[in-house]
């Protein structure tokens, strides 16, 4: 029987976690690492330049041409179907987490776990399987969405919806505005005065209620690359 080699990418944007990564990657015999990027811009490149399987990905990586988070493995799991993808990230929003679950990623890591969680994520990945770190695990069967018969948000104005939905959803007020064609701070006055209504103070519990309500958007597409925000 022929040996398993998992072909693995590594995007970070921060030197010490890339090397960190790649050492206990390397720590198994099936794994080779085809190499890491600092950025989404290194990233997109280097998954045209190598026939990969699983990309070990940050979920924050400013500062690339193709954005990062939602937007960025939306791109990646159109362009790249078949290839597996294994999220880190130090964020502890359950709106990240649902989103990516929808979106098709279902291995996923908090970086405050423990390290060993990375290969059993990685095999899980090849085999199309769900792997979440233990706080992820938590935090995605605590928020799991559902549906109750009272609706507080009727109050809110449908632009103000529209927003808390794409929020909960796990795009950032900056990649709202994008999608909206409105300015930065539009989103954060229609953001903060839906808060207000509702009586939430934190993101992270307008977060809780968005999912306790089922307010997730369908609208939440990638953000194209290039396209201006209007501030």
């Amino acid at each position: 029987m022929k040996p398993l080699n998992l072909r693995v990418l590594i995007a970070d944007d921060h030197p010490a976690v890339r090397i960190g990564i790649e050492s206990t990657l390397r720590e198994s015999n099936a794994v080779t690492v085809v190499g890491a990027a600092r950025d989404s811009t290194e990233m997109m490149e280097m998954l045209k330049q190598h026939d990969c399987q699983i990309l070990v990905s940050d979920y924050a990586m400013p500062g690339g041409l193709h954005g990062d988070g939602i937007t960025l493995f939306a791109l990646v799991r159109q362009r790249y179907p078949l290839l597996k993808i294994v999220v880190m990230t130090m964020l502890d929003n359950p709106g990240i987490i649902h989103s990516l679950l929808d979106i098709g990623v279902p291995c996923i890591l908090n970086k405050a776990d423990s390290v060993s969680h990375l290969l059993p994520a990685v095999h899980a990945a090849y085999a199309s399987g769900r792997y979440l770190s233990p706080s992820m695990a938590e935090i995605a069967a605590r928020t799991a969405p559902h549906r109750p018969d009272t609706h507080a948000h009727a109050a809110l104005s449908k632009r103000e919806l529209e927003v808390v939905r794409m929020f909960v959803s796990g795009l950032t007020v900056t990649e709202i505005a994008t999608l909206l064609h409105r300015s930065k701070k539009t989103i954060s006055t229609q953001k903060g005065s839906a808060m207000t209504k509702l009586g939430i103070l934190r993101d992270m519990d307008l977060v809780r209620y968005g999912m306790e309500m089922g307010l997730t958007s369908t609208s939440a597409a990638p953000v194209p690359p290039g396209l201006p925000v209007v501030f």
